[in-house]
């Protein structure tokens, strides 16, 4: 646990550092295009990328690379073996899939916005050309990031996008320097603009990777080509990447219908751009809290799943997930309490916030489940067993689907992101369900009871905290407050909510004398120890 916590703290650190200059870069971003047709073309040609990576890697990352260097490193070498083939395989793949996703460009607008006019889906597939390269560079990024993950060097992924985000701020802010604000019109975006502006983006994710590099010596790994790719146990991984594939597949098919959906709202209300950034909100606890707290636990779960230590894995299980709900729920009610001044910090108006604020409100109905899932679902990848996983998400996609479709046809088009984000929210906690039941089938005993108690608890103190947070928001003007005059003063209005509500939780929390304080004071003590050093 002292391990956990120090690796925990440590890529706390570096993901909170990261995504509070990904807030900075997106508050940047946003003043230098707006959040209506031109935001909307830019998120969905930066979009491209990161669709094509999730389905092409993400998932096989996630689910194999991990619990497979972990196998791996027992043997002679160290796993410099497996590594080389897996890393040939991987960088010869993604060039290959990059260059056809740079001859598919047009169709891929054409595939996520079909409702953009015709000027907007121009745009897009201009700014498509310059952002599809970072799909290669996504990629060798994560296969070393979840590589140096599995042997225990977690740092320099999690502090690593820290430069993406100063990179590509620097070329946003030049935008605006150079041409001004706000350049909402799509007619002004002359070629050099296009090119600085997805320039700029592809360049951080590629300085991103360069500096990752750097610490690749800390894997203690001898890597080179190799391209014989039999007999180092490759063909497990290419029958367990099948269902894995299909898995991913199936979230994109999902994101895919979703965005054509509110790409009918694009220009007037909230669409493509407001969701992403909604979304970048919501991803703020959720990298910092469940990825720096469930990538360690993650790792310890692989080595006793690996070692056939069953009991010591169980204890795992239910340790990391009433570790998560303890900082989750907190997380959840400050942004439930101030979602409108955390909205104002990716619009450009007051006005504008109160329309998104749904948004995003819609989003964290699921961060609380979704906590849970990133511990249930990479149990079954420690089983080996991916086919699983596919089937509890294709139930997911088709919820999702059938939802987006539901709310396009009985929502307004001022409300339809927030009901596709709804949408996905409530498909993800029957996803959690099913996934959970599957794997106690599966696996056994899950400790359920202990941490089902310590989530009623955290609820109880949440609700209140949460009360609480909103009451803040109300005395300080609500809707008409001077909190949204700017993004400044939103951030530190959603600051001032923070601070009493996390009281609040605290003080609750100690009065029902949860056990699990104990264990999180641990963990913020080590987080500021870290921090300082």
């Amino acid at each position: 646990m002292a391990n956990i916590g120090r690796a925990s703290a440590f890529i706390a650190a570096g993901t909170l550092v990261s995504r509070l200059t990904g807030l900075v870069r997106t508050m940047v971003l946003v003043t230098a295009i707006g959040v209506f047709a031109v935001g909307d073309a830019f998120n969905t040609a930066n979009g491209l990328p990161n669709a094509i990576y999730a389905l092409v890697s993400a998932g096989l990352l996630t689910a194999i690379v991990v619990p497979q260097v972990v196998r791996a490193a027992r043997n002679a070498d160290g796993g410099s073996a497996f590594i080389s083939k897996l890393f040939t395989i991987g960088v010869v793949g993604l060039f290959a899939i990059t260059v056809l996703a740079m001859v598919a460009v047009p169709w891929l607008v054409e595939l996520y916005s079909p409702q953009f006019s015709a000027p907007q889906k121009a745009l897009a597939v201009a700014l498509g050309y310059w952002c599809v390269p970072q799909l290669f560079f996504y990629g060798v990024f994560a296969l070393i990031g979840e590589t140096l993950n599995a042997r225990n060097v977690f740092g320099p992924y999690a502090w690593a996008p820290v430069v993406n985000n100063i990179v590509s701020t620097a070329g946003f802010a030049l935008i605006i320097w150079l041409y001004g604000g706000n350049l909402t019109v799509i007619e002004d975006w002359t070629p050099d603009r296009i090119a600085l502006l997805g320039g700029s983006a592809t360049l951080g994710i590629a300085v991103q990777f360069f500096v990752l590099m750097l610490f690749w010596k800390r894997a203690t790994l001898r890597v080179r080509p190799d391209f014989q790719w039999r007999g180092v146990g490759l063909g497990e991984i290419v029958k367990m990447a099948g269902w894995t594939f299909l898995m991913v597949m199936v979230g994109t098919i999902g994101g895919v219908v979703q965005s054509q959906v509110v790409s009918d709202a694009s220009g007037e209300y909230p669409a493509g751009l407001v969701m992403s950034n909604a979304w970048l909100v919501y991803m703020v606890p959720y990298s910092v809290i469940v990825l720096s707290i469930g990538t360690p636990f993650f790792t310890r779960m692989s080595e006793f799943g690996s070692a056939g230590k069953t009991h010591e894995l169980r204890e795992t299980i239910d340790t990391s997930i009433r570790t998560l709900g303890f900082f989750i729920v907190i997380a959840t009610a400050v942004l439930a309490a101030g979602a409108v001044p955390a909205s104002r910090i990716f619009t450009n108006s007051g006005d504008e916030a109160i329309l998104s604020a749904p948004v995003l409100l819609a989003y964290l109905v699921n961060l609380i489940p979704v906590a849970i899932l990133f511990v249930i679902q990479r149990m079954f990848y420690i089983l080996g067993d991916t086919r699983t996983p596919f089937f509890f998400t294709l139930l997911q996609g088709v919820l999702i689907v059938a939802s987006a479709y539901l709310a396009a046809a009985f929502l307004p088009l001022s409300m339809l992101a927030a009901g596709v984000a709804l949408g996905q929210s409530v498909a993800t906690i029957v996803q959690l369900i099913v996934a959970t039941v599957l794997l106690h089938r599966r696996f056994g005993s899950l400790n359920a009871g202990s941490w089902l108690r310590g989530y009623a608890r955290f609820a109880i103190a949440g609700v209140v905290a949460g009360v609480a947070g909103w009451g803040v928001w109300q005395l300080l003007g609500g809707s008409s407050s001077w909190l949204l005059d700017g993004k400044i003063t939103a951030m530190l209005g959603l600051g001032i909510i923070g601070i009493v509500a996390g009281v609040v939780y605290i003080g609750v929390l100690t009065i029902v004398r949860a056990p699990e304080l104990s264990v999180a004071t641990d963990q913020i003590k080590r987080f500021r120890r870290r921090s300082a050093e």
